[in-house]
Formats: structure tokens, sequence, C-alpha cells
């Protein structure tokens, strides 16, 4: 089954946009396995936007650009599953591409069985120059139903930015995983609205057809296609802390290959990821509806009864969060309190009845895992 967890990768967008090759996925997977990445949870490499010639051949088939991928998609998909990784690729259910080459409109088909043939385990399917006349339900139930009839399984990222209320028919096109906003950038202004967007929609996405709330631009640090600013290390670490909590697929952005220590210790932190990974799936609801500070306050409930607790301070001023248990079901004459472990630090902070505060330089989270005790 795919997608019982929200998907973990790398895509090529956010850094190297249309600059992609042979070389750059071959080397992207040859440092993989070096960084830990498989063994925390990562395992697509995608390919995005621009790997084919502007015109497909005579027979009407895709051909990626001899130029950047002189051996063929074929020979990159056996190199890539040759480090244990599976491999994704890009198209688009409009006329064309958002970058301008060809698109899987009235081919759905034919490029499903393609990319089966060439080995591709993931596919994003772009909603760039959508046709007027076709509503994007069927684009997206055509190459659904194309990838489950290609005798492969293929993993199927719908990437439609949110439009069109997709929430309320992405499952039934046969989608693993769904864009609910817009593209990110790579600054605090972009993660805070994404993240602030996502209120009040944690029911709409669950084991085997996540909410997408865009890739990573952990580590990114203002160099790349989408990198309008950068991010400090401690702006990176509450924009992973949100996508973990939040279930959104974990798809890295930037150059790993260069990768510092600080943006690895974010991406591979395997008690946050956890947080992410929880079986039952379920995305965080948020407390704003209590809380009208800059302080963010959201709850996720895991499989083994316990919570994961996410404290943002989504403002430019010192700030303090404050949760009173009763809010999320713990009265104080339960007998319980909630024993909470600070998930960056690494460290047990102890047991607490009835609330927890506490305070937030901006920009700065706190994210931990609370379990049940009882006290009385």
């Amino acid at each position: 089954m795919l997608a019982q967890t929200p998907p973990m990768g790398w895509n090529s967008w956010n850094t190297f946009g249309w600059d992609i090759s042979e070389e750059l996925i071959k080397g992207t997977a040859d440092i993989w396995n070096d960084l830990g990445l498989l063994d925390a949870g990562y395992q697509y490499l995608v390919i995005d936007d621009c790997w084919s010639l502007k015109e497909r051949d005579k027979n009407g088939y895709l051909v990626p650009d001899p130029n950047k991928f002189p051996n063929g998609m074929k020979a990159v998909a056996d190199y890539v599953h040759s480090k244990g990784l599976k491999f994704g690729i890009y198209s688009c259910a409009g006329t064309m591409t958002c970058a301008g080459h060809p698109s899987s409109l009235e081919h759905e088909f034919a490029d499903a069985q393609t990319f089966a043939d060439w080995g591709v385990d993931f596919l994003k399917y772009d909603y760039c120059y959508k046709p007027h006349n076709i509503p994007g339900h069927i684009l997206y139930k055509r190459m659904g139903m194309a990838l489950r009839n290609s005798g492969r399984d293929i993993l199927f990222s719908a990437c439609n930015w949110g439009s069109d209320n997709c929430h309320e028919w992405i499952r039934s096109t046969g989608a693993h995983m769904f864009r609910s906003t817009g593209d990110i950038q790579d600054n605090w202004e972009s993660i805070k609205n994404i993240a602030l967007s996502q209120w009040n929609k944690e029911f709409y996405s669950a084991p085997y057809c996540y909410n997408d709330i865009d890739m990573l631009v952990v580590g990114m640090y203002g160099k790349g296609n989408v990198a309008l600013g950068g991010c400090s290390d401690e702006e990176y670490k509450t924009h992973f802390s949100l996508w973990c909590i939040m279930n959104s697929p974990l798809m890295i952005g930037c150059d790993i290959r260069s990768m510092n220590e600080a943006t690895h210790s974010i991406l591979t932190n395997k008690e946050v990821i956890a947080l992410n990974q929880d079986p039952e799936g379920r995305q965080a609801y948020s407390m704003e509806q209590w809380n009208n500070s800059d302080v963010k306050i959201y709850i996720k409930p895991m499989t083994d009864g316990s919570f994961g607790i996410g404290f943002f301070n989504m403002g430019d001023s010192d700030g303090e969060g404050s949760l009173q248990f009763w809010d999320i079901g713990l009265t104080a004459s339960s007998g319980y309190g909630l024993h909470f472990r600070d998930l960056w630090e690494h460290e047990d902070v102890g047991v607490f009845t009835e609330n927890y505060t506490c305070k937030l330089k901006p920009h700065h989270c706190k994210v931990f895992r609370a379990r049940l005790v009882k006290t009385k």
C-alpha cells in the first residue's frame, strides 16, 4: 500500500529549477545513504519540470532531453533504484507544463505506461495551463486511472495548489497526496503564511491521501530557484516542525550534496519525524480559536495515546504560549497529568497536571511528545 504515512524524499525544483541533469541526480543518489536520509525515512528522489524535450517524438511519446539525460530516463531510474531509493518524475494536467514542456493532457495512458516502463515510482502532476472546458477532478481522475492500470505501483502526487476545492474530491482521483497551497519560497513570511492557511483544514488529510503544504526549504539559505531571502536555522527548525506536526509529506528541497550540520540535524531528527510518520496519520489541529496571540499551539493525537504538542511563535516579538489541558480533554479531576518530552533538546521536561506554559523568541518553536501518566 502506497502512502500509509506521509511520503518523504527530495525534489529538484526548489534549488535547481530547470538546471537539472543525470549528473545531478546520480550525485544526489550517491550521497543519500551516507547522510542517513534513507534511514531517517526519505526514499523518493524526484525530478521536477524541464527534464524532457520541448516536443514529443513522431510516435507521440515523451523524450528525455539528451543533453541533460544522455543515457535516458530508465538508466537514471535503475541507478536510483540501485541505491535502495525510489525514483520520481514530473508531468502536468494542463496543455503544457509550468515551464512550457509537453504535458500529459490527452496522453495520460501512454505517458503512465512510459513512466512504468522506465521504472518510475512517483509522479508529481502539476496544474499549469489547465483547459477551461475540463474540470480539475476529471483531469486528475484520468491520470489516476492511467497510473493504476500501468502495471506498476506509482505514487500519485496531485499538485493543483488547492484550486477548485480539491479537498472535496481529490481522494476520488486516486491521488496519494495533494497540494493545498501555492508555491513556497525560502523566507519566513512564506513559511508563516502557508502554516496559518492550514487552520481548520486538519479534516482533509488521512492515510493514503495526505495534505501536501509544499516542499521543504530547510537548508537553502537564500540560494536556489525559490530562494527569495533565506531563513535562519531556528526558522528552518520551526518550518520543519510545522510540516511534521501537520502531517505534510516531507520533500527536501535543498542541495543535499552541500548540506551543513545544522540542516542535517534538522532534517534527520527522528523524534520529530516520528510525529509525522505516525500510522494513524492525523493532522494536528490548532488551538487558535482559544488563542489570539502570535504563539500558535498545535495538538496531534498519536496512535499510542500520546500527543504531539507544538508551540510556534509566528510573531516578530518575544511571546508566551499557554496550553490549558482542559481544552484538549484532560480535566484536573481526572487523576492524570501529561509527561512532556522536548523533541529538539531530546530530554524529558517533567509531569504537568493542569497546563503548560513556555516563552519563545520570535519565529522559534518548542515541540513535545506528551504522554498521559497517573498522578493520583
